[in-house]
């Protein structure tokens, strides 16, 4: 075979110096064959998958996110692209800033959206805040708090751990207290724990940290749009989310903003953050909120993403945030006398500390929790999942939120896990 090919290459380089004449000709042959047997030399062919079309099933998305997107969502992101520097995408950014803004209750200048999901958002606050050596206090009452103490671990931070079993939460009196014992520079909470189902109490807590020159730091990606934050009024410092649970939006943006407080300290640090894509320094440039005539490149951004949360901002300003929040409480609560007419039990007593878009119930005694979810999935095609990090084992989560959160859907759950409980096996324990 390798001969054969020599031979054809040979064939066809001796042809193209044919056609030329002199010194020019005996040049162009050993670059013509060259050329042509790097063309011919492919020894991996492309895989069988590659050359099937796309498949997607449809699935009802009903776990702890991403949801479901609504049609005007998809369409938004199917728009044809444009340059991640054009003055129109620019525009587009802007008005996802003040979509933001709305969302989050604030009126800080430092306010924008970050390229991926909100993991970036939670890395780009801690580094940005944090030096190495410094102290900071972090919240464990789930899988989120663990995620912000491993990360300010790694970047060399003196990380304190205020730690609850799942579904439980801090007082106002303990936090104050350790920030005391501490001197953090930065204290994290997750206001919505969405592995225990927890929607944490936020009031008071920024005030506790003014007092004690420390800055807070809150994680809404599973609550905002579901529960009311007011970042302004509640002082809180740094808040971020996601886009994918109940801002409609497809998973890759996580919108984020520092008042001035944490603008003073990550501006005036000795060191530079250890990530370059997430220095705010470069990225309030990229986003027009340093004060600077022109923008920079700094990154390419997802102009699809970008797209799509602009319109998932547009839909929550045009519905208002107060009546997303009272139509997931409502929702939420219809799921929650389903859930109970079903015998199952709610993994957070107190209705209060529910956590509107994620529900949590404990498993069933005598069931395989892994058992009854593949079969809601194999007969209704439905998403629901189990616990997740310290919930691991203890929990089922229902996630109504966004375009999914609508009574029709929740009695959908319920019919599901009816059948699944009526058809899975149930151990004599």
């Amino acid at each position: 075979m390798q001969r054969a090919l020599f031979s054809r290459s040979a064939l066809l380089a001796q042809q193209a110096a044919a056609a030329l004449d002199g010194p020019l000709a005996a040049r162009s042959a050993p670059l013509l064959l060259r050329l042509d047997r790097s063309m011919s030399s492919v020894s991996i062919p492309p895989p069988a998958c590659m050359l099937r079309p796309l498949e997607v099933p449809l699935r009802y998305l009903f776990g702890p996110g991403p949801s479901n997107v609504p049609p005007r969502i998809l369409a938004a992101q199917g728009r044809p692209i444009i340059g991640h520097l054009h003055p129109e995408m620019y525009e587009i950014m802007n008005d996802i800033k003040r979509g933001i803004q709305y969302i989050f209750q604030t009126e800080n200048n430092m306010t924008i959206a970050m390229s991926g999901s909100g993991h970036a958002a939670m890395e780009c606050a801690v580094f940005n805040t944090v030096e190495p050596g410094e102290s900071v206090l972090v919240g464990v009452n789930g899988i989120w708090g663990e995620r912000v103490a491993e990360i300010a671990e790694r970047m060399g931070a003196n990380v304190h751990r205020m730690v609850k079993a799942p579904g439980g939460y801090f007082s106002n009196k303990e936090i104050e207290q350790a920030v005391e014992k501490h001197k953090p520079v930065l204290f994290f909470l997750t206001h919505g724990e969405s592995s225990t189902g927890l929607c944490h109490p936020v009031d008071g807590i920024g005030d506790i940290c003014r007092k004690h020159n420390c800055l807070f730091l809150v994680d809404t990606v599973a609550s905002l749009g579901a529960a009311p934050i007011f970042m302004d009024k509640q002082n809180i410092d740094i808040l971020y989310t996601g886009s994918q649970k109940a801002l409609n939006a497809p998973p890759g943006t996580a919108p984020i903003s520092f008042n001035d407080r944490a603008c003073h300290k990550m501006f005036n640090r000795k060191t530079k953050p250890v990530s370059l894509l997430f220095d705010m320094t470069c990225l309030s440039n990229y986003w027009g909120c340093d004060g600077q005539p022109a923008r920079l490149y700094h990154h390419t951004g997802p102009v699809s993403g970008f797209f799509a949360l602009r319109e998932s901002l547009a839909i929550v300003a045009e519905k208002g945030l107060e009546e997303s929040w009272k139509k997931h409480k409502e929702v939420a609560a219809y799921l929650y006398r389903g859930l109970e007419d079903l015998g199952l039990k709610l993994f957070i007593p107190d209705m209060d500390l529910r956590l509107p878009s994620v529900t949590t119930i404990a498993i069933p005694e005598g069931y395989n929790w892994r058992e009854l979810l593949a079969y809601i999935m194999k007969h209704h095609q439905m998403e629901m999942t189990g616990g997740l990090g310290p919930s691991m084992g203890m929990v089922m989560r229902i996630g109504l939120m966004g375009y999914n959160c609508e009574k029709t859907n929740a009695d959908m759950a319920l019919h599901a896990l009816a059948d699944a409980l009526k058809n899975c096996k149930k151990s004599k324990a």
